[in-house]
């Protein structure tokens, strides 16, 4: 087997599979900067996931079924952040009923509307564009890797860009990490911590909004519980990355590698159970998590 044809390939596809990854947990730096752990992720970008292409078949839009998946999320992620900060509800379990509430929710809708609580195909999609640069795509390795994605894709690298610049260069950035650090200094302010908590949580449902929509505008069908656990993975790469935005891009790509390997695994892989194969991504997780984990404690006992 020629490795530069089974590499670069997987290498192309870890870069588009990292996306939804990367688009809940940058969203999700915001609140975990804020001081709150959103563990709601998953269930906003099943929310976003199922409207987006509702929406995006029903106008044969694919910019208008993006949007409708956004206002969607948004709106999910308003009830979510109310209910948490201003009902004073647990925001663990706040978090957890909205996982909960995001499949059973699709699930009756596809349903009422369409007849079928299994897989939904459409037809009349048009397809996410694809960036194509010539001059670009001729670079060896590096045009055949990050070359030829969809928009999305690109859109999540911008993302993060402007993530890192309104963190770190923005007033907002700096109040938002006060409120994470110390509450009680941006009360004395005279600033309402409880504003940018909101506001993260607003964040991280436009992100995931876009991370959903990306994993059903790609097959052009809903498929029940499509994030498969995404969400979840993506606040592993919070941590992961150190809470860092380069970290999280980096701890993205290590989640989309595996899953892309362990597609690639399917063809090649003999005597080995697909339930295996399949699982692999979920087992990465865990260990990764052990080790930082190790790591972390180690790291503390040493200062």
């Amino acid at each position: 087997m020629n490795t530069s044809h089974f590499s670069i390939p997987m290498l192309h596809n870890s870069i588009s599979i990292m996306t939804p990854f990367l688009l809940a947990a940058i969203g999700g730096l915001f609140t975990e900067l804020s001081g709150m752990l959103n563990i709601a992720l998953e269930g906003l970008m099943l929310i976003g996931a199922f409207f987006s292409v509702i929406f995006a078949a029903f106008t044969g839009s694919i910019f208008i079924g993006i949007l409708c998946g956004i206002l969607a999320t948004l709106l999910t992620a308003l009830v979510f952040g109310y209910v948490s900060l201003y009902l004073k509800a647990n925001i663990f379990i706040a978090g957890l009923a909205t996982n909960l509430l995001a499949p059973g929710l699709t699930t009756v809708l596809a349903f009422k509307i369409f007849g079928n609580k299994g897989v939904i195909r459409f037809n009349n999609i048009p397809n996410i564009p694809v960036l194509h640069l010539p001059s670009l795509e001729r670079v060896p390795i590096l045009g055949d890797i990050f070359i030829g994605h969809n928009i999305l894709v690109y859109i999540s690298w911008l993302l993060v860009i402007i993530a890192v610049i309104v963190i770190y260069k923005t007033p907002f950035g700096l109040r938002l990490r006060g409120t994470g650090l110390n509450s009680r200094t941006i009360r004395a302010l005279g600033l309402s911590p409880r504003y940018y908590q909101l506001s993260a949580i607003l964040i991280s449902g436009f992100t995931a909004g876009i991370g959903g929509a990306f994993l059903t505008l790609n097959m052009g069908a809903f498929v029940p519980n499509i994030t498969a656990g995404r969400g979840w993975i993506a606040l592993v790469a919070i941590y992961l990355g150190n809470k860092k935005p380069l970290g999280i891009v980096i701890a993205s790509f290590i989640f989309g590698f595996t899953e892309s390997f362990s597609n690639y695994a399917q063809g090649i892989a003999k005597g080995i159970p697909a339930d295996f194969i399949l699982a692999l991504p979920y087992i990465v997780t865990v260990v990764v998590m052990i080790l930082f984990s190790i790591w972390t404690h180690y790291r503390a006992r040493s200062q």
